[in-house]
């Protein structure tokens, strides 16, 4: 078991990460309407390797004793945006706000000195380098690549081989 403290801490996160699931569930859906359907198979599957986090939380906490629990707030989430590019810059600072969230929690485990917990959360560490790294690529991509509509349709094809698989 751990303290109430550490397993708050982790209760939130899996939360954050359930949301996060539901944010690139809804870009996936606004880009599928107007028709990148690479770059929506691409925000479909990262919205499932998100839930897939979620459930990395939840089978720790189980693993250490502790309870869950789900909280959906009554917050709506965007699901129009006014460009690709305005929906990469979102999406790039969501990850940046995970991150944040993720050092907090190492930062907790290490001060209650639960090091099985800041052990668990390395691999969250690593996740968040690299999900900040692929979205700020493919945002200087967008960025990039501006209106050029040719240029939009070769990036759409290409941003399969952006995605790693879990």
């Amino acid at each position: 078991m751990f303290s109430d403290t550490i397993q708050l801490g982790l209760i939130k996160q899996l939360n954050r990460e359930l949301e996060s699931s539901l944010l690139y569930l809804s870009m996936a859906s606004w880009v599928e309407k107007i028709g990148f359907e690479g770059i929506c198979e691409f925000l479909y599957d990262h919205s499932n390797e998100e839930r897939n986090h979620m459930f990395k939380l939840i089978r720790y906490i189980n693993k250490r004793n502790g309870n869950f629990y789900i909280s959906i707030n009554n917050k709506s989430l965007e699901t129009s945006y006014s460009s690709l590019k305005d929906l990469f810059q979102k999406l790039f600072q969501h990850e940046k706000d995970i991150s944040e969230e993720i050092n907090f929690l190492v930062e907790l485990s290490s001060r209650e000195k639960d090091y099985f917990t800041y052990n668990f959360l390395q691999w969250f560490i690593e996740e968040q380098i690299e999900e900040e790294a692929l979205i700020k690529m493919i945002l200087n991509k967008i960025e990039l690549i501006g209106e050029d509509k040719s240029g939009l349709y070769i990036f759409n094809k290409d941003i399969k081989k952006y995605h790693k698989k879990n």
